[in-house]
C-alpha cells in the first residue's frame, strides 16, 4: 500500500502546470514582499496608530512566525500533502492582510501581524517543496532560479513599494493590495495543482506537544535576540529569563521527538550526512547575509554620502546576480557534484566578504556595488545546489520535511546574525564616537560629521569580518557532508 504521494506531472498539459508555477511565484512573491514592504511606511502608521516603542515587531512579529512555524508545515506537507497546506496558508495570510489593514491600534496590528506570518511560514516552505514535486532533477535549479529571482526581487522592491503606497494613498493598502493577488493564487491552486491520492496505514498521527515545543522554544529564542540590546541589555533579567526558557524549551523538543512516533523535527535532520551539514551551512548563510542586506544600505548614505535610492542600488546589484549564477549552477554541480559546487561559492564568498574591509576611504559606489554583484554571483552556486542536493536525496514523503529543515536553520541564522552584528556595531560606534564626544544618536542625524564616518566605516569593516568567518564556517560544516550526494530517481 502506498504510504506517500507525489504531484502529477502532466506533461500532455504543460499549460497546466505553467499556471502552477505561476501561482507559485505569486504566492513567493506576496509572501517575500511582507518581509520588507512595512519598513518605509513606519512613520504613517505610528502617526495614525501610536505605539512607537513596540513598532519594531511589526516586522519582528511576522519573521517570528514564519521561522517557528516552518518545520511545523513541513512536517504537515509530508503528512497530508502539499495542496492542503499551502491552501490553508495563503488563506491564513490573506485573512492576517485583511486584518491588519483594519487595525484600530499597533498592538492589534502586530498580532494581526503573527497571524499573517503563521501563513507566511506555510507559504515559504511548501512553495519550494512542490517546486522540486514538479519538475526532474535536471530541470529543478531553472524552476528554483526562478523561485530565487521572485524572492529576491520582491524583497528590494518591497520598501520602495510601501513608500509609495503610504506617500500616496494610506498604509492600510500595504496590506490590502496582498487580497486580489493572493485569491488569484489561491484559485490557481485549488484549479490546477493536483496530488496523487495518499493512503495511510491508520489514521495520521500529529504531534502536537513537538509542535507546541517548536513554537515555544524558537519563540523565546527569537523574542531575546530581537528585543536584547533594545527594549533591555543583553544581560539582564529578561534576557537571561529567555535565553534560559528556549534552552528548556530546546531540551523539551529533544525529549518530545525522541518519543514521538512521528516527530515534528525527526532525528534524521541531524543524523544523515547530507542534510546535517547543509543545515549548519545555511545558518552560516543566513548569518552572514545580514552584513550586506542590513549594513551596506548604511555604509553607502553614511559613509559614502549616497541618497537612499542610489545607496539601494549598491545593494540590488546582488539580486541581479545571485538568480542568473543560480540557474547556471546546474553546469557547476553537473561536473564537479552538489557539495563541492557549494564549497566553491562559499569560498568565493569569503573572499568577496574578506576584501570589504580592505576598500579605501570613503571610496567609490562602484567598489562595493562590484563586491556585492560578485558576492550574488558566489552565493547564487552555493545555496541552489545545497536546496537541490537535499531535495533529491529524500522521497516524496520526507521532501517537505527536509526543506523545511534548512529553510529553517537559514531563518534562525539571519535572527542570530542580526542580533550579534548589532551588537558588533553598537559597540564599535559607540567606543569611537565616545573619543569624540558624539553618540549613537549622532549617526542618524541630518548632518553626518566625519566622526560618524569613520566610525561606521570601522563597525561595517567588522561586521564583514566576521560575516567572511560565518562563510568559512560553513566550508568547514561541508567537509563533512559526502563528497558525491545519494540522488534518488525521479
Amino acid at each position: 500500500m502506498r504510504a506517500g504521494g507525489t504531484a502529477e506531472r502532466d506533461e500532455s498539459a504543460p499549460s497546466g502546470r505553467r499556471l502552477v508555477v505561476a501561482a507559485l511565484m505569486l504566492s513567493m512573491a506576496l509572501a517575500a514582499l511582507e518581509g520588507t514592504i512595512v519598513a518605509t511606511a513606519v512613520p504613517q502608521i505610528v502617526a495614525d496608530l501610536g505605539g512607537f516603542s513596540v513598532f519594531s515587531w511589526i516586522f519582528s512579529g511576522y519573521m517570528l512566525a514564519v521561522t517557528v512555524t516552518l518545520p511545523v508545515y513541513g512536517k504537515l506537507a509530508d503528512t497530508f500533502g502539499r495542496k492542503p497546506v499551502l491552501i490553508s496558508g495563503i488563506s491564513v495570510f490573506l485573512l492576517g492582510s485583511l486584518l491588519s489593514a483594519g487595525a484600530w491600534n499597533m498592538g492589534v496590528l502586530i498580532a494581526f501581524r503573527i497571524l499573517q506570518g503563521l501563513g507566511g511560514g506555510a507559504i515559504q516552505g511548501t512553495v519550494q517543496t512542490i517546486a522540486a514535486d514538479l519538475y526532474p532533477l535536471k530541470q529543478r535549479p531553472k524552476i528554483q532560479a526562478a523561485m530565487s529571482t521572485v524572492w529576491a526581487t520582491s524583497a528590494v522592491a518591497g520598501p520602495a513599494l510601501g513608500g509609495l503606497l503610504a506617500g500616496y494613498a494610506d498604509w492600510r493598502w500595504i496590506f490590502l493590495v496582498n487580497l486580489p493577488f493572493g485569491v488569484v493564487a489561491l484559485w490557481l491552486i485549488a484549479r490546477h495543482f493536483r496530488e496523487a491520492p495518499r493512503e495511510h496505514v491508520g489514521p495520521p498521527r500529529i504531534d502536537w506537544p513537538g509542535a507546541l515545543a517548536v513554537f515555544a522554544s524558537g519563540g523565546l529564542l527569537l523574542t531575546a535576540l530581537v528585543q536584547g540590546g533594545v527594549a533591555w541589555a543583553w544581560v539582564s533579567a529578561p534576557s537571561l529569563l529567555l535565553f534560559g526558557g528556549s534552552v528548556v524549551g530546546l531540551v523539551a523538543v529533544v525529549l518530545i521527538e525522541r518519543r514521538a512516533a512521528e516527530p515534528i523535527i525527526p532525528g534524521w535532520v541531524w543524523r544523515r550526512r547530507t542534510i546535517a551539514p547543509v543545515n549548519v551551512a545555511l545558518f552560516c548563510l543566513g548569518l552572514l547575509m545580514v552584513a550586506p542586506t542590513v549594513f551596506v544600505p548604511t555604509y553607502a548614505q553614511t559613509v559614502l554620502g549616497l541618497d537612499p535610492i542610489p545607496a539601494g542600488f549598491v545593494l540590488s546589484v546582488m539580486t541581479l546576480s545571485w538568480p542568473v549564477s543560480a540557474a547556471l549552477s546546474s553546469k557547476v554541480y553537473g561536473r564537479i557534484g552538489f557539495r563541492q559546487s557549494a564549497l566553491l561559492g562559499i569560498v568565493l564568498a569569503a573572499g568577496v566578504l574578506a576584501v570589504f574591509p580592505l576598500l579605501p576611504y570613503p571610496g567609490e559606489a562602484w567598489q562595493p556595488a562590484l563586491l556585492m554583484f560578485a558576492l550574488g554571483w558566489a552565493l547564487g552556486i552555493f545555496q541552489l545546489p545545497l536546496i537541490i542536493g537535499v531535495q533529491s536525496t529524500v522521497g516524496w514523503a520526507e521532501r517537505g520535511t527536509a526543506t523545511a529543515s534548512v529553510l529553517f536553520n537559514r531563518q534562525i541564522g539571519q535572527s542570530v546574525g542580526a542580533a550579534l552584528f548589532g551588537a558588533v556595531a553598537n559597540a564599535t560606534i559607540g567606543a569611537r564616537l565616545a573619543e569624540s564626544g558624539a553618540g549613537l544618536n549622532d549617526v542618524a542625524g541630518a548632518e553626518v560629521s566625519e566622526p560618524v564616518r569613520r566610525a561606521v566605516d570601522a563597525a561595517v569593516d567588522h561586521i564583514f569580518w566576521g560575516a567572511a568567518a560565518a562563510a568559512v564556517l560553513a566550508a568547514v560544516a561541508l567537509l563533512w557532508a559526502p563528497k558525491k550526494f545519494p540522488v534518488i530517481g525521479d
